[in-house]
């Protein structure tokens, strides 16, 4: 699978979740900021875009903090994210 083909799959997977904010909020995550994320935060932002709503919801709005560090720090990236 190439470049282009995992970012449209990563796309699909942050567009159409169960929760409409959360399609928001990853999908222009996924084209305003993911594009400067290092190789690891990139990797940590596709784990957390394969994790359910009710896994991720409290993660983005503060209710509970990751135990990875790296996630953290996406966390804090996405948390800053303004929707159109």
């Amino acid at each position: 699978m190439d470049d282009r083909e995992k970012l449209n799959r990563l796309r699909w997977r942050c567009t159409r979740r169960a929760m409409l904010e959360m399609d928001l909020l990853l999908g222009e995550f996924l084209e305003r900021v993911y594009p400067t994320l290092s190789p690891a935060q990139a990797d940590a932002f596709v784990t957390m875009a394969d994790m359910e709503d009710l896994e991720l919801w409290p993660l983005v709005n503060g209710n509970r903090e990751p135990d990875d560090p790296v996630q953290a720090e996406v966390l804090a990236l996405l948390r800053n994210v303004r929707v159109k």
